[in-house]
């Protein structure tokens, strides 16, 4: 960053999934760890994916945090003495996170944010477009689409084939997969449903 900021600020890393948003905030927090300064790190407890208090890239590194089912908890949980915030998975908390990290930035600490910009529709998701609109530093991250242009979208999968529009935007523990896409290869369903949610599966 060139310029100092007066007071805190807010940081967020957006991008679809396998862009590398979990492996930058955990290079951002570790470098601020080395300079041992005080972090706290935050996770959604709906995100148990590799670790359930951990939050972990998909390159494999992990860096310890507190798994949390809301804001209100995380607000309660945050130290007096912490100078930098780190919250994983924007996307799967409500929008009160908004308020609160104005106000820890307001506060003067560094906030760092990360999570997906977009469903698997392609449309905004949680409160991710706000905090994108408050920080002061925004990296928006691409990954490779199977097309080998930039990925900058989230393809959900279900037995193989591309989810509908009107399927949930979170499925905890659904047999679901997700790829990276470029906007001309990402495909979403529209219309009507041909075959029920999971077809596949209940057939087997």
């Amino acid at each position: 960053m060139p310029f100092e900021f007066g007071g805190g600020w807010i940081e967020v890393v957006a991008g679809p999934m396998f862009s590398g948003k979990s492996e930058e905030l955990i290079r951002r927090v570790t470098r601020a760890m080395i300079a041992r300064q005080r972090v706290q790190v935050f996770k959604p407890a709906i995100d148990d994916r590799y670790d359930a208090v951990a939050i972990a890239s998909h390159a494999g590194r992990t860096l310890h945090a507190e798994a949390l089912r809301d804001v209100a908890t995380v607000r309660a949980r945050i130290e007096p003495a912490t100078q930098v915030v780190a919250v994983d998975e924007a996307q799967f908390f409500d929008a009160a996170l908004v308020p609160l990290v104005q106000e820890l930035a307001e506060g003067g600490r560094r906030v760092i944010v990360a999570g997906l910009d977009m469903d698997f529709r392609g449309e905004p998701f949680g409160p991710m477009p706000a905090l994108l609109a408050e920080a002061e530093v925004v990296e928006k991250l691409s990954a490779i689409c199977r097309c080998g242009k930039a990925a900058t979208r989230t393809q959900r999968l279900i037995a193989g084939s591309p989810a509908h529009e009107d399927d949930p935007v979170i499925l905890v523990g659904a047999a679901e997969s997700y790829e990276p896409r470029c906007r001309a290869c990402h495909v979403v369903l529209r219309g009507v449903r041909t075959t029920p949610l999971f077809a596949a599966q209940e057939r087997g």
